[in-house]
């Protein structure tokens, strides 16, 4: 495995009915970084930049630069939380997806 690559994808979502696009590592994190919005760069984007940049480097883990990915997508509602959580049914377990 990669040193870079994240254990698991950051799923993002620009919005309803836009393709979900998994993020599965510090490149791909630094490249989406880069092509944010210059007028929407605040504190969070500057620490997971860089995050990022200090993994790039072997500074940082590529999991300690996926948190801080993570908390960008959070904190700018990119972040694609569907999650499977199990219902009661009559015909046994169902599961449902939560938004």
């Amino acid at each position: 495995m990669d040193r870079l690559q994240f254990f698991s994808p950051v799923r993002i979502s620009r919005g309803p009915g836009q393709p979900v696009e998994d993020i599965d590592g510090v490149r791909e994190a630094m490249a989406f970084l880069r092509k944010w919005p210059r007028g929407r760069r605040g504190p969070v984007y500057q620490c997971a930049l860089n995050c990022c940049a200090a993994a790039l480097t072997g500074e940082m883990s590529a999991e300690e630069a996926r948190k801080a990915f993570t908390g960008f997508a959070r904190i700018t509602r990119l972040l694609e939380d569907d999650v499977a959580l199990p219902m009661d049914s009559e015909k046994g377990n169902v599961y449902a997806l939560r938004r």
